[in-house]
């Protein structure tokens, strides 16, 4: 199973991905560590990335995941996967084995988040540019991250039937 956390900037994503990977004994899967040099020099500047920018990204994610998947490894994916397009691309090569988790809250609590966040490349700037192109999947399972992070696990647990 490829379990990916969804969303924008500031949700947790890394967080809550490392405590399940953890509890499960799966692979956690930083999906920023996948970025060229180049899309993190824009993102630190504060230049939002396009689908071009995107591109290598996503396809160096995909192929993570298709490793795994060759392997039958179980894996925690943190990426924000905003698009449609991204996140079809990324459940492409086995759509089963794909559960997309949206983690979401408000913008307000999101910027808070950012600015008390040190040592990530991620420019709070681009949070609105995050949030215009915010499609969430429409079978996602759908987790508010106002609750603490053990919570926000035991939901997710809870909504994929682990």
């Amino acid at each position: 199973m490829i379990v990916v956390l969804m969303g924008v900037t500031g949700t947790g994503k890394s967080t809550v991905g490392k405590l399940f990977a953890s509890q499960f004994g799966w692979t956690f899967v930083e999906g920023d560590d996948f970025h060229p040099r180049a899309n993190v020099e824009k993102m630190r500047q504060g230049i939002p990335l396009n689908d071009e920018d995107r591109k290598p990204w996503l396809d160096a994610i995909r192929h993570r995941l298709e490793q795994a998947g060759q392997r039958g490894e179980n894996v925690v994916l943190a990426c924000s996967a905003l698009k449609h397009s991204y996140q079809h691309y990324l459940a492409g090569y086995d759509p089963e084995a794909v559960r997309f988790v949206y983690l979401f809250g408000s913008p307000e609590v999101i910027r808070q988040r950012l600015a008390e966040r040190t040592g990530h490349f991620m420019n709070p700037a681009l949070l609105a540019s995050q949030f215009d192109a915010l499609e969430p999947p429409e079978d996602a399972i759908r987790v508010d991250i106002g609750e603490p992070v053990p919570a926000i696990v035991a939901e997710i647990r809870t909504k994929l039937g682990i």
